[in-house]
């Protein structure tokens, strides 16, 4: 999966998003529109009980307050969520895996929205570390799927998932900054 982290961050940063707070908006939207993808993950009672702080791994109610901070309108969608509620458990993994991945480059693009005025209070809450730090809680969650017992097919499962998740980011990049 590294190479497609790799390529969502490459064509996020094509995008240019923090040369401008209007390209930043594009960013928030972008993020937005995700997380707005996997919010219902966020109130699975199997996943609450496989993965710590579930509802403290929630990030949709943070861009929301940005989007509000840049003084734009949250996105508007015609279609449903690209991931259906009732997702698998290991899909939803995989979809969750990305989310989570996404906090550890965050510190680099909190550095870089200061520049325009941001910051963890003001406009990139979203891109603020959790409480206990980033690698801390990236370790606590890779804990938690590594302890899971999963089936080959299970494993399968999560890893299109995952694969799904970026696929969607990609998506979201292409369509929003183009």
């Amino acid at each position: 999966m590294g190479q497609a982290s790799e390529g969502a961050d490459q064509s996020i940063i094509a995008g240019r998003p923090f040369e401008d707070r209007q390209r930043y908006g594009l960013f928030l939207t972008v993020q937005y529109s995700f997380h707005r993808d996997i919010d219902a993950l966020y109130a699975n009672p199997v996943l609450d009980g496989l993965l710590p702080d579930l509802e403290g791994r929630r990030r949709l109610g943070l861009i929301t307050q940005d989007v509000a901070d840049l003084g734009l309108e949250p996105p508007t969608f015609a279609s449903a969520p690209a991931l259906e509620s009732g997702a698998d458990t290991p899909t939803a993994l995989g979809w969750h895996y990305v989310a989570e991945g996404s906090n550890l480059g965050a510190a680099f693009l909190l550095k870089e929205v200061a520049k325009l005025g941001l910051s963890e209070t003001f406009g990139a809450r979203h891109l603020a570390p959790a409480p206990e730090g980033r690698g801390l809680h990236w370790r606590t969650f890779t804990a938690a799927l590594d302890a899971l017992e999963m089936s080959v097919s299970e494993e399968d499962r999560a890893i299109a998932g995952a694969e799904a998740a970026f696929r969607r980011v990609h998506g979201l990049v292409k369509e929003v900054f183009a």
